[in-house]
């Protein structure tokens, strides 16, 4: 599951040194209030105007994916009697579990959550293509060199180069 936090950029960029988020909210450490807040994707621009649209910093949104902390999240309300609830991480969050971080204005100049995933999407399938033609330049090379067998081991070989190159970028995007 996707969720996401505003963070200032001074913030992600410690976090990225340490190896480890632990702000919880604005001038709250993780410490401080036991667990960070998030956000769904429908949630954070509300959160945005309400506590973050006077900060005078460069804020970053962070997209977390769930299934990459190590910490445990947990849906509760905002206010106590709340109907609406928020994913709240319990722990520290890990700068690999971090899929992006958008600088705030660019993620509130897209139309909507969509367009996001979508921007998402296409960098995902050109990652893909990457993998299908390194695999197939592979095959290419090494059916001259050992005939037979040599398609299928350079076409392994070339999906294999590939999906490393596609990690490294994905992770090298991802930081920044």
């Amino acid at each position: 599951m996707l969720i996401f936090h505003i963070a200032t950029a001074a913030d992600w960029s410690a976090a990225l040194a340490s190896g480890a988020y632990t702000t919880s909210t604005r001038w709250r450490t993780l410490e401080q209030e036991g667990f960070v807040h998030a956000a769904r994707a429908e949630q954070w621009r509300d959160v945005h105007a309400r506590y973050y649209a006077d900060a005078d910093e460069p804020l970053v949104l962070l997209e977390i994916d769930t299934d990459r902390l190590r910490s445990r999240v947990v849906e509760e309300p905002a206010l106590a009697g709340g109907a609406e609830t928020f994913p709240h991480v319990y722990g520290p969050i890990e700068p690999a579990a971090v899929l992006r971080a958008v600088p705030v204005p660019e993620a509130l100049a897209a139309t909507s959550f969509s367009s996001l995933f979508l921007r998402e999407l296409v960098r995902a399938a050109l990652l893909g293509v990457l993998v299908v033609v390194l695999a197939a330049v592979g095959a290419l090379l090494l059916d001259e060199t050992l005939g037979g067998w040599g398609v299928l081991v350079g076409a392994v070989a070339g999906a294999a180069l590939g999906v490393v190159v596609a990690r490294v970028l994905g992770r090298r995007r991802a930081r920044t």
